[in-house]
């Protein structure tokens, strides 16, 4: 039988403490609220206070229910309060020093029975537990902010932790209606470990100029479906701890510089700039606490006429290839009301796009999303060639066709000559260097990638990269384009993985890794991630629904052109694909989809 827990301490009454005080009171547990003076205390009673009345105006708890949990909350100045509690968790500042000193102080007050707990997020909590006459009672329960509305909770154990203890503790997480993930006492356990690098490495992103701040947060929720991009998730966590966090791992976790915290990051924190809390963090806040961004002087002016200057007039679009992307960008031109001229290799082939085109809008008028005449329409701008020559008049070329530079380059060439001047040239690689595909040409000018995102019919992402060699012009007509397709696009240069995949992909490589290292299993890993992070996938569930092979050569293109040693593709990857475990498509990835 697991231990039944009646009375809760919890020391630390910041965001995270109050929230945890929150959680036991709602599930009927009497809590114990510890802070260190008396002010300290009121701004934790007011957290508390102010989040059950935001549950109460939302209807998600009844006002009798609200005056209940209070009257459940014992809140008190000192760590001698918790003498008689069956159960503490700690969440103070992420300083192991302060960590320690509590805990001994723990130690010493609390009940020879009672289970000491940390909140940390990146801390050893073994370091943390050595401070105690009982190392074998001490374990991590890390909450996710908010506490009441995130459904996981990682469970940390020592090597030391008594397996009772874990029970009881798992059962308690079940009892507050929580999802438990138990994992061993590493740096940033599953879902920091994870989140932080893919932080830390957007930071860097904005730090060299590669992007803007909302084209780097708008690619990654667009193109990822993510609640937030990673630079508004900084403001919101913090900066500062933020970087105490990345620091710990770094110095913990093997020194990977992926975890080192990119200087700008110090920079921001030494000059007050912490997030939300400090009203200015990459973004600026209405004040102190508020999640309302204002504009400041890095805020894009996003007028219509902003974007179209200098922009080139687009009338009629000509897109090469007969694949699903191809396939999709036609009928997105076609809709957006351009003329379109499909260009395929052969009769058979264009038979083939139009088949799929035509079956697409069809859905669309079956679903109710797209009227008959509408349809009809688009279908109607469309005109189907399997020869280049019929793009001499076209304003903008899309090519879409298969991801080999010696067959896009050859392509090019070919565009160079039939087109007539002052067209945009543009390629949908994902992978490739743009730069060397604009060489093929005499006009790399006028070359820019426009990398769709598949099914680009309902994707609202497009990335617009600008070589060293595009014009502005060049760039703003992408970007216009972008807009009169109702896509939001995004501009960044022209290095590997563009914005979306470079910080994709190395998050879920280093996912791969972790599963490697046997540190947890692929289900507790995707449940961290969606349960913690709010990924609408898990990091294993999107590796098979993309493909393994098509995962491990974007990741060794990333490789080859950083060289950075946490970018290698990770072995089991290699041994998967090797062994031709390529995801859904063979009914084997890292699971077994051949039942499904």
């Amino acid at each position: 039988m697991a231990r039944e827990f009646n009375t809760v301490g919890v020391v630390g009454l910041g965001t995270m403490g109050a929230g945890i005080v929150e959680v036991f009171a709602r599930n009927g547990i009497d809590a114990v609220a510890v802070e260190i003076s008396e002010p300290a205390l009121e701004r934790g009673r007011a957290t508390l206070a102010g989040s059950t009345d935001r549950a109460v105006a939302k209807g998600k708890l009844a006002a009798a229910d609200r005056d209940a949990l209070h009257e459940r909350v014992h809140f008190a100045v000192g760590l001698n309060a918790l003498h008689s509690v069956d159960l503490v968790i700690e969440a103070v500042p992420e300083h192991l020093d302060l960590k320690q000193r509590i805990f001994a102080e723990l130690d010493r007050v609390c009940r020879p029975d009672t289970i000491l707990a940390t909140n940390t997020s990146s801390l050893s909590v073994t370091e943390i537990s050595v401070a105690t006459t009982r190392p074998n009672q001490v374990i991590g329960i890390h909450f996710f902010n908010p506490a009441p509305v995130m459904k996981l909770v990682e469970v940390v154990r020592t090597v030391v932790t008594a397996p009772e203890v874990v029970a009881d503790v798992e059962a308690l997480c079940a009892r507050l209606g929580k999802v438990d993930v138990t994992i061993n006492d590493r740096a940033g356990f599953i879902a920091n470990a994870l989140l932080f690098g893919y932080l830390n490495h957007a930071v860097g992103m904005f730090e060299s100029h590669y992007a803007t701040r909302e084209d780097i947060d708008a690619a990654m929720k667009l193109g990822c479906g993510l609640p937030m991009g990673p630079l508004a998730l900084m403001d919101l966590i913090g900066l500062d701890t933020a970087y105490e966090i990345l620091d710990t791992m770094y110095r913990r976790g093997g020194r990977d510089r992926r975890h080192a915290p990119v200087p700008l990051l110090k920079q921001m924190v030494t000059a007050g700039l912490l997030g939300r809390k400090s009203g200015r963090g990459f973004y600026t806040y209405e004040r102190p606490g508020s999640p309302k961004v204002v504009p400041d002087e890095a805020t894009p002016v996003a007028t219509e006429a902003a974007l179209a200057d200098g922009a080139r007039a687009i009338a009629k679009v000509g897109v090469v290839g007969s694949g699903t992307m191809a396939t999709g960008i036609i009928e997105v031109f076609a809709k957006a009301g351009y003329e379109v001229v499909s260009v395929t290799r052969g009769a058979e082939k264009s038979a083939k796009v139009c088949e799929a085109v035509k079956t697409s809008l069809n859905k669309g008028v079956v679903r109710g999303k797209l009227a008959e005449t509408d349809r009809d329409a688009a279908l109607g701008r469309i005109s189907w060639s399997a020869t280049l020559d019929h793009l001499a008049d076209v304003d903008l070329v899309v090519e879409a066709v298969i991801e080999e530079l010696s067959v896009k380059k050859a392509l090019f060439a070919s565009l160079d000559e039939i087109c007539k001047p002052g067209v945009v040239l543009a390629t949908t690689t994902s992978s490739l260097p743009v730069i060397e595909v604009a060489m093929a040409t005499h006009r790399p000018a006028d070359v820019v990638g426009l990398h769709f995102f598949n099914p680009a019919q309902v994707m609202p992402l497009v990335e617009v990269i600008r070589t060293i060699r595009t014009s502005p012009e060049a760039t703003a007509t992408a970007r216009a384009v972008c807009a009169a397709l109702g896509k939001t696009g995004v501009v960044c240069g022209d290095r590997s993985g563009f914005i979306v995949n470079a910080l994709l992909f190395p998050y879920l490589n280093d996912a791969v890794k972790m599963l490697e290292a046997s540190y947890s299993t692929a289900d507790d890993i995707d449940h961290a991630m969606k349960l913690g992070c709010g990924y609408p996938m898990g990091p294993f569930e999107l590796l098979d629904v993309v493909g393994l092979d098509v995962s491990l050569a974007i990741q060794r293109e990333l490789y080859l052109e950083l060289r950075e040693p946490g970018f290698a593709p990770a072995p089991l990857l290699e041994h998967l694909v090797t062994a031709g475990y390529l995801g859904r498509k063979t009914r084997r990835g890292f699971r077994d989809h051949s039942h499904r």
